[in-house]
């Protein structure tokens, strides 16, 4: 008996079609979950269409909360930052941290390279110090091989930079590759390195069979693929903010003095560099804050996440990716970190979200984009530690959720307003929460409401 959870042809399916047979066949109630899902389609059907073309089989779109981060002051500039994020207290969080350091300088950022990596693998029987030889005729051939893919990105001063020869047959049999090197301007350049890696391998192969003066067994060159590496720790910008130690006295909160704030940040920082366990939670807040605008701003999240736990691990133990130091009564912090980004090209031209946000941003080059990005995520990182050494971070946090949990508990406006002045100050938790509202909807109507909760009202 045929499987209806089996489809053939799926992908021929118009997108009513591929709707029709996902609904029947996986939901209990398929005319409302079709409904659902029709609901969350663009009104005008050309946008649509762009965000049906983006990725294949897509049945309907899933949408993010976009929320913008003011005041950010990089190298006495200031932005409004677009962030997309559903984590709750993320953009507040980085909010403070931009206000706060907006009086005391801002930050301050610097691209420290831009070079992007691709490699040619491929399987070779002969000697290194005959591909060594050739090399010089290599090189000449790939960039000729390649000028009409390099053209326009040339004269916008990019293109390849260099191409080395590894020999890495003692980790595995054969085993060679090219190592290029590029610069891709304002573009991320993931397509452009691509095809140029390609076109590279198909002329390396050709070159080193046309070559008579080897054995036989050494014009056989196998290609085993050619692919950019999203691991750039050469296209590098560095964020840092710094201020008087006496000064942080203003964002540590309640009695701690600025002096022991300073030194607990510091020691946390240590411990987020020497504890791959803490280091692990520790970057993942600092990548809240960078994966918020890359996405914003239509640009691939999941290899600049990559590139930057590989960085994270460059010598052996993964460690924090930030810094601090107290020194001569200054606190210093500070992040380098590698970033590929793009503002030209991909969906920074074809996503309507992203075009607006690079219009919030002034449209920026792409170096100015990483450095954007590079300062959101030390905003971010200083938030959260801030919140660690000193009231912890659930506090912030479960209030920035308190609304999640009251729509999930399908809170009607007034229990709504209830619960945010009694929970004004106390600790939320979603069990807190869910009695607090079952005790409302227990009161009759027109009855007093419980002690605990009159006493808060008359503090509000």
């Amino acid at each position: 008996m045929k499987n209806p959870k089996i489809v053939s042809g799926f992908s021929k399916k118009s997108k009513r079609g591929k709707l029709r047979w996902l609904v029947e066949n996986f939901f209990k109630h398929p005319e409302e979950v079709a409904r659902e899902l029709k609901s969350f389609w663009y009104g005008d059907p050309q946008k649509q269409k762009i965000f049906d073309e983006f990725s294949e089989n897509t049945i309907t779109n899933f949408y993010m909360p976009y929320g913008v981060l003011p005041n950010l002051k990089i190298n006495d500039e200031v932005y409004c930052v677009p962030m997309v994020i559903e984590e709750s207290s993320v953009v507040a969080a980085a909010s403070a941290a931009a206000k706060f350091w907006l009086n005391r300088g801002g930050f301050k950022t610097e691209v420290l390279t831009t070079k992007k990596v691709g490699q040619v693998h491929f399987d070779w029987k002969g000697k290194r110090k005959t591909l060594e030889a050739l090399m010089p005729k290599i090189k000449q051939l790939i960039h000729t091989e390649t000028s009409h893919i390099t053209a326009n990105m040339r004269k916008r001063g990019g293109g390849i930079l260099d191409i080395e020869l590894l020999d890495m047959s003692d980790l595995e049999p054969n085993y060679f590759q090219l190592q290029m090197t590029f610069e891709t301007c304002d573009s991320m350049g993931a397509n452009f390195i691509n095809s140029v890696l390609e076109e590279s391998a198909r002329s390396l192969k050709q070159f080193i069979g046309s070559q008579e003066q080897l054995p036989a067994e050494e014009r056989e060159l196998t290609i085993i693929m050619a692919i950019l590496s999203n691991y750039t720790p050469e296209c590098l910008v560095r964020a840092s903010v710094e201020c008087p130690i006496e000064e942080l006295g203003n964002f540590c909160d309640g009695d701690m003095p600025a002096e022991e704030f300073a030194r607990k940040f510091e020691k946390a920082l240590n411990i987020a560099r020497i504890d791959t366990y803490r280091a692990t939670t520790h970057n993942k807040g600092i990548f809240n804050g960078i994966d918020a605008v890359v996405i914003a701003t239509g640009n691939d999240f999941r290899a600049v996440e990559a590139c930057g736990h590989a960085y994270a691990a460059r010598d052996g133990k993964y460690r924090s990716l930030s810094f601090a130091e107290c020194k001569d009564g200054i606190f210093k912090f500070w992040l380098d970190i590698p970033l590929a980004v793009g503002t030209v090209g991909g969906l920074t031209a074809l996503h309507p979200m992203a075009k607006r946000s690079l219009e919030m941003l002034g449209q920026p080059s792409a170096e100015e984009l990483m450095q954007i990005i590079a300062a959101t995520g030390l905003a971010q990182n200083f938030a959260a530690v801030r919140s660690l050494v000193t009231t912890g971070i659930q506090k912030g946090h479960m209030k920035m959720h308190l609304m999640n949990i009251l729509n999930h508990l399908e809170a009607t406006e007034k229990e709504v307003k209830e619960a945010l002045v009694y929970f004004a100050d106390k600790l939320v938790s979603f069990s807190s929460v869910r009695e607090f509202i079952q005790l409302l909807r227990s009161t009759p109507e027109g009855m007093p409401l419980p002690l605990p909760i009159m006493i808060e009202r008359k503090k509000s």
